[in-house]
């Protein structure tokens, strides 16, 4: 029964990622939703601090409070749509020009446009919750405020929100799932291809697991980081 089950199981992995050289379209797949995943996430940190030092930092005056105004109304169009939606709108009506092979680029961005939104929650939580008298010794030392949040406050800032960044990064890895829609071959579309050409579910359960191995990956990475950030507080 053992052998039975265990036959059976290679020759279902050898018909699902092998034959045909399958295998070729998980690459593809993978390829595309790292890219996409790491484009994201460095332009939603990018957005999340600009945005959280405006919000965090703006006054009275016009141009400030404008500026506030604006990222106020980014932050609630972008968390009270579905990311599907911003990116068929992306997509289809602000690159309809452009050519398939843009698609995945295209594809990163209204990703990272998204995740901006909640990234500069999660980095205006992470600035407020480190104590005013590290503001106040920068400035007491000469620094002038954009120098003392960059050097003093977004570096402890982003040590305390460290497992809320890495968590939406794996959500953002999750989100290219549904990249398909405009005709990228990710992880997912990968397994569908594949689906669709041996009329069997089992692809789709290799694209289960590769997400999940991507996933352990990026929490391992996480924990790596911590421990050495543990270590350096202590010595």
């Amino acid at each position: 029964m053992v052998m039975q089950f265990v036959d059976n199981f290679l020759t279902t992995l050898y018909k699902t990622v092998i034959a045909e050289n399958r295998w070729r379209f998980y690459l593809e797949g993978i390829g595309n939703t790292l890219m996409m995943t790491v484009g994201a996430s460095l332009i939603g940190i990018v957005l999340g601090i600009l945005i959280a030092m405006i919000k965090t930092h703006h006054n009275n005056s016009g141009k400030m409070r404008f500026l506030n105004w604006l990222c106020n109304v980014y932050t609630t169009v972008i968390r009270g749509t579905p990311v599907l939606v911003q990116l068929l709108i992306i997509y289809y009506m602000i690159f309809s020009s452009a050519s398939s092979s843009a698609a995945p680029y295209i594809a990163a961005l209204a990703f990272g446009l998204n995740s901006g939104a909640y990234v500069s929650e999660t980095i205006r939580g992470g600035i407020q919750s480190v104590d005013k008298g590290q503001t106040e010794a920068g400035r007491s030392l000469g620094l002038n405020q954009s120098q003392t949040m960059r050097l003093i406050v977004l570096p402890q800032a982003v040590k305390n929100i460290l497992p809320a960044l890495f968590n939406e990064m794996i959500m953002l890895l999750k989100e290219t799932s549904v990249a398909g829609w405009i005709q990228v071959v990710d992880i997912t579309r990968a397994g569908d291809i594949v689906r669709s050409r041996m009329w069997s579910f089992s692809p789709l359960l290799v694209s289960a697991v590769i997400y999940l191995v991507l996933v352990v990956a990026l929490t391992s990475v996480q924990r790596m980081i911590e421990r050495r950030l543990a270590a350096s507080d202590r010595s």
